[in-house]
C-alpha cells in the first residue's frame, strides 16, 4: 500500500545519487544540522550549569526531560498543524520557536527558568523535525532509503559539531551555547524562506487520532517501544556521562565530537550495508546488544574510578548508535500503511517519552544509589528493548521486503 503520493516519482528517479538533491532538500538538511546541534550543544556545559546555578544532577537533567517531554507530546499535533498551514509554514514556525526559546534560555538566571524555556524549545523542535523528515523524503529525487540516510547524516553532523561548538562557547560562558543555537537557527530560517518552495497541502487534513491509529499497527508500535527503551541508554550517555568523565567544557566537547563523528559515519556508510546483507531485526538487535555491553563497561569504569574508560566507551558508542538510528528510522517509514509524517509523529511520541524520563531518572539513581547505577539500569532497559524486538519480529517481516530495503 502506498504511503505517500510522491512514491511513483521516487520509483522513476530511484537511480539518482544521494547527493543529487533539489536545493530545497539541502536547505532543510542544513536546518536539520543546526536543529540537531541543539541536542548535544548543552552536553559540555551540564557540570558548569550545575556548579554555577547550585543545582543537583537530577535538576540539571530536567533540561533534557522538559525538552523531550514537550517534543514527544507535541509530535501528536505536528500532522494536524502541517496539514492545515502547510509544510513550509510549519518548518518556519518550528525554527522561530527554537530561536526565541533558546535565546530566552541564554538570558535565564535559574535552573527552573532554563528547564521551562527548554520545553518551549522542544515544541519548536517537534514541529520542525517531524515535518523535516517527511519533507526530505517527499522532495528527494533518490528514493526513500537514500533520503533517510541524508536525514541521518544531517543528524549525525549536527550531533557531532554541536558539542564541539558547545564546548568552545561554554568555556566562555554557559549561556554561550544557547545564544549560538538561536543565531544559527536564524540562518536556517532564512535558508528555508528563500530556498524551499510552497508544498501543496494534503487533500485530507490529519486529525489528532491519526498517530494513535498508526500505533495500532504492531510493527510501528514495536519499533516505538524498542526506541522508548533504547532511549534510556542513549540519554544516560548524553545527560549523565559528562559528570563522571572529569573533564572541562573543552574536553567534554571533544569527546562528544568524536562520538558524533562516528555516529555520522556509521549512519551513512555502515548502516545501509548491514541493511542489505542482514535483516533489519537482526541488525538492530546486534547493535543494541553491543550498546548494552558498552553501557555495562561504562558502569564498571565508573565503579573503578576510571574516567578514561567512560570516555572511550562514549566515543565507541557512536558506532552502534549511528547504525541503529538509520536502521530504525528507515523501518519506521515502511512499518505501517500510513502517511510518513503520521508514522514519524506516532513513533516519535513513544520514543521521546523514554527520552523524557531517562535523564531525570539517571540523575536520581546516582543520588539514591551509586555513581555507576545509571549505566547498569540504562543497559538493562536497552537489552529489554532487544527482547521486545525479537519477540515481535514476525510483525516486521514486511519491512525487509519493502521498497528501499
Amino acid at each position: 500500500m502506498k504511503s505517500n503520493a510522491t512514491e511513483p516519482l521516487e520509483l522513476e528517479q530511484r537511480k539518482n545519487g544521494l547527493l543529487s538533491q533539489p536545493k530545497a532538500v539541502w536547505a532543510i538538511a542544513f536546518a536539520c544540522v543546526i536543529s540537531f546541534m541543539g541536542l548535544g550543544l548543552v552536553d559540555p556545559i551540564l557540570p558548569a550549569i550545575a556548579a554555577q546555578l547550585h543545582a543537583s544532577k537530577s535538576q540539571v537533567s530536567l533540561l533534557f526531560t522538559s525538552y523531550n517531554l514537550v517534543t514527544g507530546v507535541a509530535m501528536l499535533i505536528t500532522g494536524v498543524i502541517s496539514s492545515r498551514i502547510g509544510i513550509k509554514k510549519t518548518l518556519l514556525t518550528g525554527i522561530l520557536l527554537i530561536v526565541v526559546f533558546s535565546a530566552l534560555g541564554g538570558f535565564s538566571n535559574t535552573i527552573s527558568q532554563i528547564v521551562g524555556f527548554r520545553g518551549g524549545w522542544g515544541l519548536g523542535n517537534a514541529l520542525f523535525i517531524a515535518t523535516a523528515l517527511s519533507a526530505i523524503v517527499g522532495l528527494s529525487t533518490s528514493g526513500t532509503a537514500k533520503a533517510i540516510i541524508l536525514y541521518e547524516a544531517a543528524l549525525g553532523l549536527g550531533i557531532s559539531v554541536g558539542p564541539l561548538l558547545g564546548g568552545e562557547l561554554g568555556s566562555i560562558s554557559w549561556r554561550g551555547p544557547f545564544f549560538g543555537v538561536a543565531g544559527l537557527m536564524l540562518v536556517g530560517f532564512i535558508f528555508i524562506i528563500f530556498m524551499l518552495p510552497s508544498i501543496p497541502k494534503p487533500k485530507k487534513a490529519s486529525t489528532l487520532a491519526d498517530p494513535f491509529k498508526a500505533l495500532s499497527y504492531p510493527a510501528l508500535l514495536t519499533l516505538g517501544i524498542t526506541a522508548f527503551l533504547y532511549n534510556f541508554g542513549f540519554f544516560t550517555l548524553m545527560a549523565y556521562s559528562p559528570y563522571v568523565m572529569e573533564l572541562d567544557e573543552h574536553g567534554l566537547g571533544y569527546v562528544f565530537f568524536g562520538w558524533g563523528i562516528l555516529l555520522a559515519i556509521t549512519s551513512v556508510f555502515v548502516a545501509p550495508k548491514l541493511q542489505k546483507r542482514f535483516s533489519v531485526v537482526k541488525s538492530i538487535c546486534t547493535v543494541l546488544t553491543l550498546f548494552t555491553i558498552v553501557l555495562i563497561i561504562m558502569g564498571v569504569g565508573t565503579y573503578n574510578h576510571s574516567p578514561n574508560t567512560v570516555i572511550v566507551c562514549v566515543i565507541v558508542a557512536g558506532i552502534f548508535l549511528g547504525i541503529n538510528n538509520t536502521l530504525i528510522t528507515t523501518a519506521v517509514m515502511q512499518a505501517a500503511p500510513v502517511e510518513r509524517s503520521v508514522a514519524s509523529a506516532a513513533y516519535s511520541f513513544v520514543r521521546f517519552l523514554g527520552g523524557a524520563v531517562s535523564p531525570w531518572l539517571a540523575g536520581k539513581l546516582s543520588e539514591w544509589y551509586r555513581a555507576e547505577t545509571p549505566f547498569y539500569f540504562g543497559g538493562l532497559m536497552v537489552f529489554i528493548g532487544v527482547i521486545v524486538l525479537l519477540a515481535s519480529r514476525r510483525h516486521l517481516q514486511h519491512v525487509d521486503k519493502a521498497e528501499g530495503h
